[in-house]
């Protein structure tokens, strides 16, 4: 049913296939369009975003160490850094 394409990256201009299995991954998650980057612009991209990303410093609720954040924390819900958070999930 689908079959690879070549397309052509918006910001380096290089061709890049999108796989028969990446079009099936797309129309199984509903997306519309395809991609307009080849992998290592998405990637420079991605880490791009991340980097200017502002971090907050808090108190972990759990064990007290300084947690960074990426959103700006209130004193109406508790704030956990990142072992506390992923041990408490493991436990659900």
């Amino acid at each position: 049913m689908y079959q690879d394409k070549t397309l052509i990256c918006k910001d380096c201009g290089s061709e890049f296939v999108f796989t028969a299995g990446e079009q099936e991954f797309y129309a199984e998650k509903g997306f519309q369009n395809e991609p307009q980057r080849c992998k290592a612009c998405r990637d420079a991209r991605k880490s791009q975003l991340r980097a200017s990303k502002e971090m907050y410093e808090t108190v972990c609720a759990k064990c007290g160490k300084t947690a960074k954040v990426p959103f700006q924390p209130s004193n109406d819900r508790p704030v956990y850094c990142s072992e506390c958070f992923a041990a408490m999930k493991e436990e659900q």
